[in-house]
C-alpha cells in the first residue's frame, strides 16, 4: 500500500470516528445562523461548546497528523462559526440600543459628575465673567460674540429691534438663520471640547469658558434693555438640552486630559483607553441631546411663542433630563 493510500485510510477512519459530532455541529450552526436561535433547545445550546471543543481538538490532531487538506479546511470553517457562537456577543441591533438608552449612557453620564460640576462652573464664571465686563463696558460685547453670530443684534441695535427677533414678529427668516447658526455654533463647540480634551484639558476648558462668556454678553446686552426675562425662555426653551449637552462635552473631554495628565499607577496609554470608553458612551449621547434640540429649536421655538410657555417647555425638559440621569434606578445585569 503505497504513503497516499495510507494517508487516505487514515483520514477516513479520522472522518468516520467524529463526523457525526461534526455533522450536528454544523445542523445547529445553521440553525442560529438562519435566525433561529431562540429555538434551539437548551441541550442544543449546552451541547454546542462541547462540540467545538471536540472540533477544535479534530482541527488540531488533523494539522498534526497532516491529514487530507479539505478536511482540515472543512474544520476550520466549522471552528470559526461555532467559535463566534460560544464567545461572540448575540445581542441584536435593537438590543444594543435599548441597553445604550436603558443603562449604558446614564452610568456613563453619573460616572462624570465631578467633571459634569468642572464642566457646569466654568460656563457659569464665562458667563457671568463676560456679562460683568459688558454691563462696565458695552463695547466688551464684541469680544465675546462674533459679528456673525450677534448677525446685528449688538448694542448699536435698537430696543425695538432686539425685541422683534425674540417674538419672531419682523424679519422671521433672519432670526431662523440666526437661531441655526447659534445651534450650529454650540454643537461645534461641543465636538471641540470633547476632541481637544486630551491637550491636557486646556482647550477644553477655554472652550467651555467662551462658550458661557457668549451667552453672558448676549443676556446682558438684552437684560440691559429690559428683555432678559424674554431672551431667557428665548433661549431656555432649547438651550437647556443644548448647554447641557456641551456641558457633558466639557465633562467627557476633561475625563480624557485628566487620563491623559495624570494615569496614576497605571500606564497612560491604559487609563486613556478606561477613560475613553466612559467618555465615548457620553458623547453617543451628545449627539443625540443635539439632535433632540435641534428639533426643539427648529419646531419648538417657533411655534411657540409665548414666553411664559417657553419656559414651561425648558423646566420640562431640565426636570426630563436631570431624572433620567441621576433619579435612582436598578441596575440590570447585561447577559452576553
Amino acid at each position: 500500500m503505497s504513503r497516499l493510500e495510507t494517508g487516505l485510510l487514515k483520514s477516513q477512519r479520522f472522518r468516520r470516528a467524529r463526523e457525526d459530532d461534526w455533522r450536528r455541529l454544523e445542523r445547529l450552526m445553521d440553525k442560529a445562523e438562519k435566525g433561529s436561535l431562540s429555538k434551539l433547545t437548551d441541550e442544543e445550546i449546552l451541547a454546542v461548546p462541547t462540540l467545538y471543543r471536540s472540533t477544535l481538538s479534530a482541527l488540531s490532531v488533523a494539522r498534526e497528523t497532516s491529514l487530507d487538506q479539505g478536511l482540515i479546511d472543512y474544520l476550520e470553517t466549522l471552528s470559526a462559526r461555532a467559535y463566534f457562537f460560544v464567545y461572540g456577543s448575540r445581542s441584536t441591533l435593537q438590543d444594543r440600543l435599548a441597553a445604550f438608552f436603558r443603562t449604558d449612557w446614564p452610568a456613563a453620564v453619573r460616572g462624570l459628575w465631578r467633571e459634569t460640576l468642572v464642566s457646569g462652573a466654568l460656563m457659569l464664571l464665562g458667563a457671568l465673567v463676560a456679562a460683568w465686563l459688558v454691563s462696565a463696558e458695552p463695547e466688551w460685547f464684541y469680544a465675546f460674540v462674533p459679528g456673525e453670530l450677534s448677525g446685528g443684534r449688538d448694542p448699536a441695535a435698537s430696543t425695538e429691534t432686539l425685541r422683534a427677533t425674540l417674538d419672531g414678529a419682523h424679519d422671521a427668516n433672519g432670526l431662523s438663520v440666526f437661531a441655526a447658526f447659534l445651534f450650529t455654533h454650540n454643537a461645534q463647540i461641543a465636538l471641540l471640547a470633547f476632541a481637544l480634551g486630551f491637550a491636557l484639558c486646556l482647550p477644553t476648558a477655554l472652550l467651555v469658558l467662551y462658550n458661557g462668556a457668549t451667552l453672558g454678553a448676549f443676556f446682558t446686552l438684552f437684560a440691559s434693555r429690559g428683555l432678559g426675562v424674554e431672551l431667557g425662555g428665548w433661549l431656555l426653551i432649547h438651550g437647556v438640552t443644548e448647554l447641557f449637552a456641551v456641558v457633558l462635552a466639557g465633562a467627557a473631554g476633561f475625563r480624557i486630559g485628566l487620563a491623559v495628565a495624570f494615569p496614576g499607577q497605571r500606564r497612560r496609554l491604559d487609563a486613556v483607553m478606561d477613560a475613553g470608553r466612559t467618555a465615548g458612551v457620553a458623547m453617543g449621547g451628545v449627539v443625540v441631546m443635539l439632535l433632540f434640540a435641534g428639533l426643539l429649536e427648529g419646531f419648538g421655538r417657533q411655534l411657540i411663542t409665548d414666553t411664559a410657555l417657553r419656559y414651561v417647555v425648558a423646566a420640562a425638559t431640565a426636570v426630563l433630563w436631570g431624572a433620567y440621569f441621576y433619579a435612582p434606578r436598578r441596575e440590570t445585569v447585561r447577559v452576553r
